[in-house]
């Protein structure tokens, strides 16, 4: 199994759980990287996973997203300037811990996740995604998992269905009907998840709910016809909506599973870095001890 880490998820929730008071030499906050280290360290010393991919944003809005719709994630407040120079160094942190960190100018996290889960799913390797956000629940296959670390919750394959309505092959679609207010994609009014994954039981797709929309009207819901001309009103809207939710899964990262193989960390970079930013003995403890499991790990493979 190969464990790919949205890693900014983790980072912003580092960044708004830790005190905030842990500033390097400058004084420039640094707290973010201490959590998302802990963080790390924490899930590669638990798992000893054989396979690793850490994927990162680059900007809130500068993906193709932006692009096709302007609008995309408009709603959220620009990164502050305290925690982009943390994203900096929480990359150099995958680097010197060993791991291999993916960052993209025109694709988000979701979509480096995607292709490479994709990617490892062609070499019979199954995915754990390691995120708190509910999109990569449409990567989600047999022998996957949506697993949360932090808070320890795990969803395989059929348990998308039985948490959110709807399967996972069928996802963006129920999102593009829903719209998702964290990323400012509106849906079709009056369309909430009830009535989205009722639709994505009955249909395989929105193209197919398109091409029998007439079809709704004898679904039994309440407001049936008015539901149908909503849905024939908004069909552009939509299926634009779609494009921005559908995770993009054929990015030419130019990757094999070798390749996501964790290394020995290098505890002298490691130390480096952790002396920039003021960090004491806990993380490099815990870097040492990667070190260990990593040659011993090697020691048994070879």
């Amino acid at each position: 199994m190969i464990f790919l880490v949205d890693a900014s998820v983790y980072v912003f929730r580092a960044y708004h759980s830790q005190l905030p008071g842990m500033v390097d030499g400058e004084g420039n906050p640094v707290h973010a990287v201490f959590g998302f280290a802990r963080f790390l360290g924490d899930l590669m010393e638990r798992i000893r996973p054989r396979h690793v991919g850490v994927a990162f944003d680059k900007r809130l809005t500068t993906s193709y997203r932006n692009r096709i719709y302007p609008a995309y994630k408009a709603n959220r407040e620009p990164t502050p300037a305290g925690l982009a120079r943390q994203f900096e160094y929480c990359r150099e942190l995958c680097r010197h811990l060993g791991l291999a960190a993916f960052v993209d100018p025109d694709f988000e996290a979701d979509d480096i996740i995607g292709t490479l889960s994709c990617l490892m799913r062609a070499e019979g390797i199954r995915s754990a995604l390691i995120t708190r956000d509910k999109d990569l629940a449409q990567l989600v296959r047999d022998g996957d998992l949506l697993w949360d670390f932090g808070a320890r919750t795990q969803l395989g394959y059929r348990d998308v269905e039985r948490h959110f309505g709807v399967a996972p092959e069928r996802f963006a679609d129920f999102l593009a009907l829903t719209g998702d207010t964290s990323d400012n994609i509106p849906g079709v009014p009056g369309i909430g998840p009830k009535i989205a994954a009722t639709l994505m039981r009955k249909f395989a797709s929105l193209d197919e709910l398109y091409a029998d929309i007439g079809r709704v009207t004898a679904l039994g819901l309440r407001g049936g016809s008015a539901l149908r001309e909503r849905l024939a009103a908004h069909r552009e809207s939509v299926f634009l909506a779609r494009r921005l939710t559908r995770i993009v899964c054929d990015l030419p990262l130019g990757v094999s599973a070798a390749d996501l193989r964790p290394r020995t960390p290098d505890l002298a970079a490691l130390g480096a870095l952790y002396d920039r930013l003021g960090f004491g003995p806990l993380l490099r403890r815990q870097g040492e001890r990667l070190a260990q499991m990593r040659d011993a790990d090697a020691a048994l493979a070879s």
